[in-house]
């Protein structure tokens, strides 16, 4: 998933956004490595910039303290912008699921990397996408060719070692911990078969994208219906409501219930998009309640304002396999607003904020496709 640079431009206006949503798609491995640019869901961060990756404590959850997890990224240039010639924006979660509290987005950061067009870890010209590069190796625990060392788990910046062997590295103590239970004990110093894949990581899988469909004979037709619709209820309930029975269906005819049938009408066309893409417009609320003011919204640390730049959908977490009893890792919606200048900081990854907004408790939550 590429986002449209046409719907990227720094100047784009809030009422001529377009959307672009993003969907799930199974992928040959190295189409989700770094030098592809991509666009995807679970597995290792494919890290775009090599230097001043985000570290621990930058990546732990701001409720339990551990280490969080890769949850997504998506691959959006800036059209016109050299230094956004390459962009990509990295959303992390914790696996904690009594983190998840309402409304409560300590358990989620979002990073903003860029690089112009010429650069020291990429070709000037595009990768092929049609098959992979002659010398793919697919080694997620070094970014070759900077030589920097990731996390064995999780795949962020390895910082600490194996005392022993010396051969594998870790973001932090904890997750050498998980490491060593999980497989590492019997393979350090031995010819134990290597246990190549951590079960920290999400599924992976490729994010692909189209616009959505909107337009004027489109917005037209789904007027008429809703009027002939109206009508028709309007009818059926005079013949057999009492006017008490109407009284009362309009104070449940709540500004909350209203947002979300529009949430879900919206979505209805696609219902197994996962991602919407619309910088510079806005998002789709799940509930009225629980929703930003301007004021809410931080501005970067270089000054400018943040603005929406793209969405997570609830039906994501379907490809998670994180279901549980009880408390889990849950959403309504996350949105992610970025700076509006795309600012540098010394080539090092940006934080960015993200605004999570839950289901009412009062709410329906069959939106996720099984």
């Amino acid at each position: 998933m590429t986002v449209n640079p046409a719907n990227t431009s720094s100047d784009n206006s809030m009422s001529t956004a377009e959307v672009v949503l993003g969907f799930l798609e199974d992928a040959e491995p190295w189409r989700l490595l770094s030098p592809q640019f991509p666009s995807k869901v679970g597995g290792k961060p494919a890290w775009l910039s090599h230097s001043g990756l985000p570290s621990l404590p930058g990546l732990e959850c701001e409720i339990c303290r551990l280490p969080m997890a890769f949850l997504l990224q998506v691959y959006a240039p800036i059209s016109g912008d050299d230094r956004c010639f390459h962009r990509t924006l990295f959303l992390f979660c914790c696996k904690t699921r009594e983190c998840y509290t309402c409304n409560d987005s300590r358990c989620m950061k979002v990073f903003r990397s860029q690089l112009s067009r010429r650069n020291d870890f990429y070709p000037y010209n595009p990768p092929s996408e049609d098959e992979p590069p002659s010398d793919y190796e697919q080694n997620t625990s070094v970014l070759s060719p900077s030589g920097v060392k990731l996390c064995w788990v999780c795949g962020c910046h390895g910082t600490k070692a194996c005392s022993r062997c010396h051969s594998v590295t870790y973001c932090g103590k904890h997750h050498q911990t998980l490491h060593w239970k999980h497989s590492h004990k019997r393979e350090c110093c031995s010819q134990a078969t290597v246990v190549t894949t951590s079960s920290f990581v999400f599924p992976e899988s490729e994010l692909v994208t189209e616009p959505e469909e909107e337009g004027d004979d489109v917005e037209e037709k789904e007027t008429k219906e809703a009027a002939e619709e109206e009508e028709s209820r309007d009818c059926r309930l005079s013949i057999t409501l009492t006017e008490t029975d109407l009284e009362e269906m309009a104070m449940h005819e709540t500004e909350d219930n209203k947002v979300f049938q529009q949430f879900k009408k919206k979505i209805a066309p696609e219902p197994h998009q996962v991602v919407r893409y619309s910088r510079g417009g806005y998002p789709l609320w799940v509930s009225s309640k629980n929703t930003p003011t301007d004021q809410d919204i931080p501005s970067c640390t270089c000054g400018a304002k943040r603005t929406f730049e793209f969405q997570v959908m609830p039906q994501l977490l379907n490809s998670l396999c994180e279901d549980s009893t009880g408390a889990s890792i849950d959403w309504g919606t996350l949105a992610i607003y970025t700076c509006s200048v795309n600012c540098n900081h010394d080539d090092l990854y940006c934080q960015e904020f993200i605004w999570k907004q839950d289901f009412s408790p009062d709410q329906p939550t069959q939106t996720k496709p099984s």
